[in-house]
């Protein structure tokens, strides 16, 4: 960089000399043609008058010399001479060429006329047109003439000599002109220089600090660069050494395999001296084999020889009729084993099923608990009534409102029930209310309060049940999620029935069988407690709660047997694996006990179910509550997206969807709640 800057800067120096060079010569030749101007008039020209002329007039011969001389500064067409530059150019003719109108010795004109011609002089030059000076050479000559002088000589050298003063002023002015211009053009070129230069040295700057910058950007990616070797040379190394310690894991592998490859092929040796015993043996067996067929052929050409006589029979036709003998015989003997076989297997195969479900069901003698759409909460007194049912019944309100459960109070001492067909619901509902009366102040909001606190306590406890689930089974190792899902079938019952029991349940029975049968325990356990799944999503997305469960095992890495068994417990998909149909069998002895499910229940569930779902679908809805066993819905809607118009036109086609899809007792009733609310805080 700092070559180029020298080598641009020896250049604009260069430039500059040149430059200074050419208008030092412009003022050198502008001097010499001013010296030029300025230069003497020679009082020895030619331009006297001839000899033996007499001196008629009063002025002599060299005053007319002079003036010829001063006026010989002429022009070209009318106007001075220019330049290449367009400067007048002045010219000083010698003496000798004056102009022709001076006159003989005598007072007589020459002969060849009394002028010379218009506008030229003896040596050829043209004379100045018009111009001052020329009138001047004119009357000078005019007056030389004898009989003719109007004007005094001297007047005449006067103005001669003014005329030429004013040329020379003129000629000075010019020249000054020319060198003040040439100064100015010089200082231009001198400013254009600099201004170049600075340009260039701006512009090499300017190159140095994007070089500089280039060079600060190649350290920083030089130091990315190998700050990412670093990474990747740690990354590496980590790598080999897992590598390492897989190829050692491996190594120890294949040195037991080869340890057993050896303990097998010492067994196979030994087999192999065994079989070549019993090879020695059959090949002696078949060498009088061979004996007796060889007698045995004897044998029966002379028996066929016989038979063909006694018979009047050839060979091939006695052959056809033994073979077609011997064939309808030994079909008739492989029908007779067939079925005495099948016989046997299916009696068997049935002794040992109906021995292996007895021995289960007889191990899983689990209690079973109906659960019910009601939940007693006991009080610490009477007086808590009034206080849960407040002022105006706002709290009891407010209470079925955010919870969506019913709030019974009877003659019943010291408690309350809770009614609500959703269990989860309901159970938030009573460690709500439960923490109210513990700490006994009840109002809306800290009923709000205690019901998200109630909320998060449910979830946890779902979480919590799941676990308990897996450490009961005895089955480890399972997605998170997959944990919680099964922890929320705590709150799920099937035809009265618990889920998440059912589910331990069928993952005990399916267990015990399977150890029967000699089969996988996990993998038979995992697929009977994982197998009812979807129920824990029915309410939120359509389709088979077996269809749902297998994709949801399918999407958390689950094994593909176990996908299987669970989307085919309900034969939606045909059963293909033993552990398949170990799940179905776990799950219809677990449901199939007396007194395990109620199908009542589990209608008046769905109906409920049903009831709200129809009503949620609407736009601008935010909550559904079906309250009253069913006989009232509450719909909570949005303020600013439902007004009132629309509230009554939606619980008018609310009730008209319910009375046209269900069948229900009695009547129900559809409440739609527009509520808005200002909040404003005091500090």
């Amino acid at each position: 960089m700092d070559s180029v800057l020298v080598a641009l800067l020896s250049l604009v120096l260069v430039v500059l000399a040149a430059l200074i060079l050419i208008v030092v010569r412009l003022v050198q030749a502008d001097r010499r043609s001013l010296i030029e101007v300025r230069a003497p008039i020679s009082p020895g020209g030619t331009g006297s008058a001839p000899a033996g002329s007499t001196a008629a007039g009063p002025f002599p011969a060299r005053s007319a010399g002079d003036v010829s001389s001063t006026a010989d500064v002429l022009a070209v067409d009318g106007g001075f001479e220019v330049d290449a530059d367009g400067e007048p150019l002045v010219r000083v003719l010698p003496a000798g060429r004056r102009a022709a109108g001076d006159a003989p010795p005598g007072g007589s004109e020459p002969a060849g006329g009394s002028e010379p011609a218009d506008g030229q002089v003896p040596g050829g030059e043209s004379t100045v047109q018009g111009e001052s000076v020329g009138e001047t050479v004119e009357g000078g000559t005019e007056g030389s003439l004898p009989g003719r002088g109007s004007t005094p000589p001297d007047s005449a050298r006067e103005q001669a000599e003014a005329e030429a003063a004013r040329v020379l002023a003129r000629v000075e002015r010019e020249v000054q002109e020319r060198l003040a211009r040439a100064e100015r053009e010089a200082g231009e070129i001198r400013r254009r220089g600099e201004a170049e230069a600075a340009a260039l040295r701006e512009r090499a700057q300017a190159q140095a600090t994007a070089e500089a910058s280039r060079a600060e950007a190649a350290r920083e990616e030089a130091t990315a660069a190998r700050a990412e070797i670093t990474a990747a040379r740690a990354t590496f190394e980590e790598e080999q050494r897992t590598r390492r310690a897989e190829l050692e894991r491996r190594e120890a592998e294949v040195g037991a395999r080869e340890r057993q490859a050896e303990e097998r092929g010492a067994r196979l040796d030994e087999q192999a001296a065994g079989l070549a015993t019993r090879d020695q043996e059959l090949r002696e067996r078949d060498a009088a084999l061979v004996r007796r067929v060889a007698q045995a052929g004897e044998l029966e050409s002379a028996r066929r020889a016989e038979l063909e006589r006694i018979a009047e029979l050839t060979s091939a036709q006695a052959r056809a009729e033994l073979v077609s003998g011997i064939e309808h015989e030994a079909k008739r003997e492989a029908a007779l084993l067939v079925r005495e076989i099948e016989a046997r297997a299916e009696e068997e195969g049935e002794q040992r099923a109906r021995r292996i479900v007895t021995t289960a069901i007889q191990r899983v003698a689990s209690e079973q608990t109906t659960e019910s759409v009601v939940t007693v909460l006991h009080l610490p007194g009477d007086e808590m009534k009034g206080r849960i049912i407040g002022r105006e019944g706002r709290n009891i309100r407010t209470f079925e409102s955010v919870t969506g459960v019913n709030v019974l109070i009877d003659d019943t001492p010291e408690a309350v029930l809770l009614s609500c067909f959703d269990p989860v619901r309901r159970e938030i509902g009573r460690i709500t209310l439960a923490a109210l009366v513990s700490d006994g102040r009840i109002h809306p909001h800290r009923i709000e309060e205690e019901y998200a606190r109630a909320q998060v306590e449910v979830e946890e406890r779902c979480v919590r049940a799941g676990e308990e689930a897996l450490l009961e089974t005895g089955v480890a190792e399972m997605h998170p999620e997959l944990v919680t899902m099964l922890g929320r079938l705590r709150y799920r019952t099937s035809y009265g029935q618990n889920v998440l029991a059912h589910l331990i349940e069928s993952a005990h029975l399916a267990g015990i069988m399977a150890a029967e049968l000699r089969m996988a325990l996990p993998l038979a356990k995992r697929a009977a407690l994982l197998h009812d799944l979807g129920k824990a999503l029915t309410h939120e997305v359509e389709g088979s709660h077996a269809l749902i469960g297998a994709d949801v095992a399918r999407r958390y890495g689950e094994d593909e047997e176990v996908v299987h068994a669970i989307e085919a417990h309900h034969n939606e998909v045909a059963p293909r694996s033993l552990c398949a149909v170990l799940t179905q069998a776990a799950d219809q002895i677990s449901g199939g006990r007396p007194g395990a499910r109620r199908d009542s229940l589990e209608s008046y569930v769905k109906r409920l179910e049903r009831i709200e779902q129809i009503a949620g679908e609407r736009p601008g809805v935010d909550r559904v509550f079906a309250m009253q066993a069913g006989r009232e819905v509450r719909v909570m809607v949005v303020p600013e997206e439902v007004d009132d118009a629309a509230a009554h036109l939606l619980a008018r086609d609310v009730a008209r969807q319910i009375e046209d899809e269900l069948t229900y007792p009695g009547q129900i009733r559809v409440t739609v709640v527009r509520e808005t609310r200002a909040v404003g805080t005091a500090r």
